[in-house]
């Protein structure tokens, strides 16, 4: 397994949930990506993949671990990959990683990881079960 900050040979775990490009807007005066903006594109992956899974409207409950292992770029492809680790009653642990494409190196590297929980809920925006088979 590859050390903190260091490219991964095992590549992302997961599934591709969320792709977009790292544009000057999202960066400070040095060209580094802000971490909000990271978390917010890791939020929207892990809502999308919990989302499916659950056939319902979830809200983010939790978010711990958050690692920031090498900066973001501007025009980096940032690439976010959620894998549901845990379903339970209403709520669903997931782990998003993100890899950036740099294209002066051409290597996928790890940039940001974090754990992520997520609640399904109804109209009412109470807790409800998650849908016992994933939607399709």
């Amino acid at each position: 397994m590859a050390e903190r900050g260091e490219r991964s040979a095992d590549g992302p775990r997961g599934e591709l949930a969320l792709r977009t490009l790292a544009m000057p807007a999202d960066a400070n005066p040095s060209g580094d990506i802000f971490g909000g903006w990271m978390m917010a594109h890791m939020d929207l992956a892990a809502g999308m993949t919990a989302s499916s899974r659950a056939g319902a409207r979830v809200v983010t409950a939790a978010v711990s671990n958050m690692a920031f292992l090498q900066p973001v770029k501007v025009g980096d492809v940032v690439c976010c990959y959620a894998e549901v680790t845990r379903i339970g009653r209403s709520s669903m642990d997931l782990r998003v990683e993100a890899f950036v494409l740099r294209h002066d190196c051409g290597q996928r590297i790890k940039v940001t990881e974090a754990l992520f929980v997520l609640v399904a809920v109804d109209a009412q925006g109470r807790p409800r079960q998650v849908a016992a088979e994933p939607a399709s």
